[in-house]
């Protein structure tokens, strides 16, 4: 009897095992949205039966983060295509304004670094890597956007870029073309801002960036379905 109780707590500490080391694996983006989970590779990888990770994908299932589809397996689960839409149409709206009312406030270092890091971020397409690149990314906006002098509005900006979750790191992973894009756009808003451009060229600059990574995703998720920000979010209207 007592031979059972250890057992028993033995696999669970190897499911746990193999749920962290997993999980993990999702977070930090080794394993992207559509990755297929092969049970028997995992357990070699760790050192233990098929069993505690075919539990530890189960939990994963409960926890959203793995999808399992007949006679292919688990899969580490897709972006949630209405979430994405509707976090992007605010943080449109959101990050733009922010980042326009606080382009007077920047400083020539602020600018520098942003510059730095679009530079790397433009070194890096030849070997891409999508989670360095959002991070990269992440790190570019919130220079431009953390001299708001309105505390609400930064706020709501950071409020919907978590929203986004893990999506956010894994975007470039879907469109990996629009990265090289991206780079060029940012070139523009820091054209923009050092040129002391109206604030509302700043604003819509910034708000067409982020339609433009919408767009890109929407039409490679579903083409010919991909639709301007202003269209998906009239339609949320209707």
């Amino acid at each position: 009897m007592a031979r059972s109780t250890v057992t028993v707590a033995d696999g669970a500490s190897k499911s746990q095992l193999a749920y962290a080391w997993v999980r993990e694996r999702i977070a930090s983006q080794e394993f992207t949205p559509g990755f297929r989970l092969v049970l028997g590779t995992i357990a070699k990888e760790l050192d233990m039966s098929v069993v505690p990770v075919r539990e530890a994908v189960r939990q994963l299932e409960a926890e959203g983060l793995v999808t399992y589809e007949r006679n292919v397996g688990a899969r580490v689960s897709m972006v949630d295509d209405t979430q994405y839409r509707f976090a992007m149409q605010a943080i449109g709206i959101v990050e733009s304004a922010a980042t326009a009312l606080s382009s007077r406030h920047l400083t020539p270092a602020d600018l520098g670094r942003a510059r730095a890091l679009n530079e790397v971020m433009t070194a890096s397409l030849d070997r891409f890597d999508p989670r360095a690149f959002s991070a990269l990314n992440q790190e570019f906006h919130h220079i431009l956007y953390s001299r708001c002098a309105n505390p609400r509005l930064l706020a709501m900006v950071e409020t919907e870029w978590a929203r986004l979750g893990h999506m956010r790191d894994t975007i470039f992973a879907f469109v990996p073309e629009r990265a090289r894009e991206s780079v060029h756009e940012h070139e523009h808003i820091l054209g923009l801002i050092e040129g002391g451009a109206p604030l509302d060229d700043v604003e819509q600059a910034v708000r067409s960036h982020r339609r433009g990574t919408l767009e890109a995703y929407l039409h490679h998720e579903h083409p010919g379905e991909a639709a301007p920000l202003e269209a998906v979010a009239a339609a949320g209207h209707g």
